[in-house]
């Protein structure tokens, strides 16, 4: 068989492969719970600084899995994930407020 024909007959076998597999329903994992945020739980950051470690301990306490520092007049994202920590910040510096989202 000369390549040519090898590659007439492969290229669309492989189309035919990747266009049925676009079809397939994925699985969704069950050994992930979803994660969540609660605001809550961080309150006592309120009035603080922004620093590293407020943050961090902020995200961890509040079960979040990602964090960011919003201050004003800030252009942000307005999409909304459920497992993301907003901490709000004056013009002084100061943490004004939390919420998830």
């Amino acid at each position: 068989m000369s390549p040519n024909t090898v590659l007439r007959t492969a290229l669309p076998i492989a189309a035919l492969s990747l266009a049925l597999a676009a079809c397939a329903t994925p699985i969704p994992p069950t050994n992930i719970s979803p994660a969540s945020c609660n605001a809550e739980a961080a309150r006592w950051a309120i009035g603080r600084a922004p620093d590293e470690a407020t943050i961090e301990r902020a995200r961890t306490e509040t079960g979040s899995r990602s964090v960011r520092v919003l201050k004003p007049g800030m252009a942000a994202t307005m999409d909304f994930q459920q497992d993301r920590l907003n901490i709000d910040v004056n013009e002084r510096g100061a943490i004004t407020g939390l919420r998830c989202g």
